[in-house]
């Protein structure tokens, strides 16, 4: 279940979060998407193994049924974040101002998620849709075929930092992710495990730190 906009960069994204294709910007698979059938087609230069890993897929308990797969939590440690990123606490609150200033459908119906691309300064891409996966997924194909650098960045969601969320953050190779929302357990283990600087309940003057506070200073 999707709202339809950035097809592209959602099939990219979604194949790049899952590990079922290694993409990176000089590599980008040939995407076709068919409006009348609402079908995208992703056509890649070698073979794939995508039947294999199909048979090892999760369901899990986000928005519009959301998905990973099984080899992706086997190797998950290999995916640790090195970087040393650094954000204070008043870059984090100008930067929660700012976003709530931006235009968008989640403000308008309450029924959608978000997905936003910061430095520790600004904005950079914001992408919505039924489920949260759905539009990380669009940034993750966003940062790939506009070959955006991810050591320095920050993913700010609205919805809450699941476990799916903390894998496809680490997937994108994001130091620091944030949420006005809650966060799980099993979420906030994956965040510590990756080395993630996990913020959540970001409101007003206030957050919560649950992992990689080290990038956080006063």
């Amino acid at each position: 279940m999707t709202i339809g906009d950035y097809p592209e960069y959602l099939a990219i994204g979604f194949l790049a979060n899952q590990n079922i294709l290694n993409i990176n910007s000089d590599d980008i698979p040939i995407v076709e998407y068919y409006n009348d059938i609402e079908t995208v087609v992703v056509r890649t230069k070698t073979k794939t193994n995508f039947e294999v890993q199909e048979k090892n897929k999760i369901k899990t308990s986000g928005c519009a049924n959301g998905t990973i797969f099984g080899n992706l939590l086997e190797n998950f440690e290999k995916y640790k974040i090195l970087n040393s990123s650094i954000i204070t606490a008043k870059q984090i609150f100008n930067l929660y101002k700012k976003i709530n200033l931006l235009p968008s459908l989640y403000l308008k119906s309450g029924a959608i998620h978000g997905c936003l691309l910061c430095t520790i300064e600004e904005p950079l891409a914001f992408f919505e849709d039924v489920g949260r996966h759905n539009a990380i997924d669009k940034l993750a194909g966003f940062m790939i075929k506009e070959k955006v650098l991810p050591h320095d960045k920050v993913l700010y969601t609205t919805g809450r930092l699941t476990s799916e969320m903390v894998i496809k953050a680490v997937m994108m190779k994001l130091p620091i992710i944030a949420s006005r929302s809650g966060f799980t357990a099993w979420g906030v283990d994956l965040a510590r495990k990756s080395n993630i600087t996990m913020i959540g309940r970001l409101r007003g003057r206030t957050f919560t730190v649950l992992s990689g506070n080290e990038r956080i200073k006063k």
